[in-house]
């Protein structure tokens, strides 16, 4: 595969995942702590399972979950634990 090809596959994955926006203020505390103890590890079922609820309850019942964060996704997650002023 060329990477042109690999680029237009990850794009594609991309746009089917729900946005990172949409399901991370509305997963469970508990399940946001077992993230946040690894951004780049693989997300548990129990987090994978919130998010297709929360994916459903937003409209977007044919999304994909992730199963693990990207760049951006943990770049999002970090704006959001930090502390505003």
């Amino acid at each position: 595969m060329s990477e042109r090809d690999e680029k237009l596959r990850q794009a594609d994955e991309t746009a089917a995942r729900i946005e990172i926006e949409r399901w991370w203020p509305h997963l469970s505390i508990e399940a946001k702590h077992r993230v946040l103890r690894d951004l780049e590890a693989e997300l548990d079922e129990e987090a994978i399972a919130e998010i297709v609820v929360i994916a459903a309850r937003s409209g977007r019942p044919d999304a994909e979950p992730p199963v693990r964060l990207e760049a951006h996704e943990r770049d999002y997650v970090r704006t959001q634990i930090e502390a505003v002023d």
